[in-house]
């Protein structure tokens, strides 16, 4: 068995056996994930043939996000996935290490000193669409203020991931609200392989983010869209429920070593893979 860095070129197909799992990937995430911390993708591979996956990206010189844990039906209960997992959090050093893992495997996690700090739930159904005229697309200058608003609601910056991910794709926008010259929230939505996901979604208050989802909801166009709610956001899960949403999932979001603390404005996660 051999434990190596993933390439780029490689990241699409372990993406494929995301979607085989259940996760639904973004159709345009490859490139911004790997873009974030380039040697922190992981893959064990055995006589040539790729069997297990996982990242664990950098994101700041205090903290790394694990995510893309995968190994293959065929290869699984042979201390395959572990060996990778280990080889791979070692590339995070003295950080502390989050994730968004599977409720019931909690107690593996902490197996590796990850503790839970909180839930998130993953609301999906049709959003109603509405223009807001304060809202519009991402500019370059935007992106600078849009990194330093997701830092404050999250805890932690992820300066290199949100620079690839705020830019717009043809499968993917970015949304920013404007009031009286200044960004008072922001929003991403992308296609995935099954209707759209929205986050991240940053705003200070209820009537920025309910504006914001609206206009995710013309982007959507009556498909069904997912954003998946941390559990400080209380506004937000109660107007996900009240826009008709269903909580459909949900996983624990752990850290090993300290937490970061979330600030108190309304957020949604920008993806479950990189936190």
């Amino acid at each position: 068995m051999k434990l190596r860095r993933m390439t780029a070129e490689e990241l699409p197909a372990v993406l494929d056996w995301a979607a085989e799992e259940g996760w639904n990937p973004g159709l345009d995430d490859a490139a911004a994930f790997y873009a974030t911390d380039p040697g922190g993708f992981f893959v064990a591979e055995i006589a040539g043939r790729i069997v297990a996956a996982i990242s664990v990206v950098n994101h700041t010189g205090a903290l790394a996000f694990l995510g893309l844990y995968l190994c293959r039906p065929d290869w699984r209960g042979q201390g395959i996935g572990h060996a990778l997992w280990t080889h791979a959090l070692a590339h995070a050093g003295a950080r502390t290490v989050g994730l968004d893992g599977v409720e019931a495997q909690q107690g593996n996690y902490r197996k590796s000193g990850f503790e839970p700090a909180g839930r998130t739930v993953r609301y999906a159904g049709v959003l109603p669409g509405r223009a807001h005229p304060g809202i519009g697309p991402v500019l370059r200058d935007d992106l600078g203020t849009l990194i330093a608003m997701e830092a404050g609601a999250t805890g932690f910056e992820k300066r290199a991931f949100l620079s690839a991910w705020a830019t717009d794709t043809e499968t993917r926008r970015t949304l920013v609200c404007r009031a009286a010259g200044e960004i008072a929230g922001f929003a991403t939505i992308r296609a995935c392989r099954e209707g759209w996901k929205i986050g991240p979604l940053v705003a200070g208050d209820g009537a920025v983010a309910a504006a914001l989802i609206e206009t995710c909801g013309r982007v959507a166009h009556g498909a069904p869209a997912m954003i998946d709610v941390p559990e400080p956001s209380r506004w937000l899960a109660g107007h996900c429920a009240g826009l008709g949403l269903a909580p459909v999932f949900g996983t624990a979001r752990m850290y090993r070593r300290r937490a970061p603390q979330p600030g108190p404005v309304i957020a949604a996660v920008a993806t479950l893979e990189l936190g």
